[in-house]
């Protein structure tokens, strides 16, 4: 497996595939993850054994500018051929890791590539949210449309993105839809209702709505009701908490709030812990339609229950009235409404986070693997 970043900070690597390839290695297949230290320098040249999946992170470049991202992409060539795969799956068809997937592909064909994509990295999607150079958003956009129509196969976290890559002109029994799946030990016991603290919790990145969206819900909210607090833990990608908790400020409603800022994935148990109703508010936009969050995943294994906007893949993993509520999205009318109605009935609040916890089983990476490994077998028949 060929992976865009390294382990750490996002989650790509530890979340999608990390535990996809421990699924595999259970299933008697040998995988080994090949990173560049894209955003964690710290861990070049390293090798860690995760559950007996081997994660290679590649030397840091030594050389300069363009020259250097030469010198990356063949130290990401090396690593995977060293490892004499039968199929090379790339993960996010972008950066240096598809590059080196293109130059393998074309300089060893007979080794079968296959592309994954969990994100719309063009335009509309990651290309319009980063400040990406001219340069790179071109390239990105590129490889997005340009290796997935090369692959032998292409899995997709989404239903968009899959509608997305038959639009690339790839054809449909080529193309694998996995969405995210869940960690065993993410799955904790179900949740004892207990006396409510009528706290609500705000897991997030932060682009995944408009923040000001929030502090509407918290201005409703806080016209019927004195005693309700709002945990937030996340840190945006461009600074968008610090807007938050400026609107909250000048909105008078920061004795609601708790700011716990990015915390350790260890400790996000204790923090699913304190709340009694999880909050996932999406934006109707390209980009939300294409995420698959492993996010929403984790707060439903939780047993919370959650109410989020009826967008993309939430409506995928959330059976409304069942396993969670979902709200129309851009209307926080509606989502406050939700909390009010679980804040008044601990009955639907535990019987929502018991189908949330149900729900997440037929997403267990184990289930979902199985069909990856179909896929490698089909891929391997036919370029025999």
């Amino acid at each position: 497996m060929l992976a865009p970043f390294g382990i750490r900070p996002k989650s790509t690597l530890a979340l999608r595939m990390l535990p996809l390839a421990q699924a595999l290695v259970r299933q008697g297949h040998h995988v080994c993850i090949v990173a560049p230290p894209v955003h964690n320098p710290e861990d070049a040249g390293t090798q860690v054994m995760y559950d007996q999946v081997l994660v290679l992170h590649t030397s840091s470049p030594s050389l300069p500018s363009a020259t250097g991202v030469f010198q990356q992409i063949r130290l990401l060539m090396q690593s995977v051929l060293a490892e004499k795969p039968d199929i090379i799956h790339l993960f996010k068809p972008k950066g240096y890791s598809g590059l080196a997937a293109l130059a393998t592909s074309l300089w060893h064909p007979n080794i079968p590539l296959i592309v994954d994509t969990d994100d719309w990295e063009g335009r509309g999607g990651w290309n319009d949210l980063l400040p990406y150079p001219v340069a790179a958003k071109w390239l990105f956009a590129w490889q997005e449309y340009d290796l997935p129509r090369r692959a032998a196969a292409v899995t997709v976290a989404s239903r968009t993105l899959q509608t997305q890559v038959w639009g690339f002109g790839v054809q449909s029994d080529r193309v694998l839809y996995v969405p995210n799946g869940i960690i065993a030990d993410r799955i904790l016991e179900p949740r004892s209702t207990g006396q409510p603290h009528h706290t609500l919790l705000l897991y997030t990145r932060f682009w995944e709505f408009d923040v000001r969206y929030i502090v509407l819900v918290l201005i409703a909210l806080s016209t019927h009701r004195s005693d309700i607090k709002l945990h937030i833990v996340g840190k945006g990608e461009r600074g968008e908490e610090q807007e938050l908790l400026r609107l909250i400020d000048r909105a008078g409603l920061s004795y609601i709030v708790h700011y716990f800022g990015w915390v350790e994935p260890e400790h996000i148990p204790d923090h699913f812990a304190m709340a009694d109703i999880a909050l996932f508010p999406l934006k109707d936009q390209l980009i939300t339609r294409a995420k698959c969050s492993a996010k929403l995943l984790e707060l439903m294994a939780a047993g919370l229950p959650v109410i989020a906007g009826r967008v993309g893949q939430a409506a995928e993993y959330i059976e409304h009235n069942v396993s969670g509520l979902l709200v129309e999205p851009d209307d926080p009318a509606h989502m406050a409404y939700a909390i009010l109605q679980l804040l008044d009935d601990p009955s639907l609040r535990t019987q929502l986070g018991t189908g949330a916890h149900k729900r997440v089983l037929h997403f267990h990476w184990d289930m979902l693997a199985h069909d990856i490994a179909q896929l490698y077998d089909n891929v391997l028949y036919t370029k025999h």
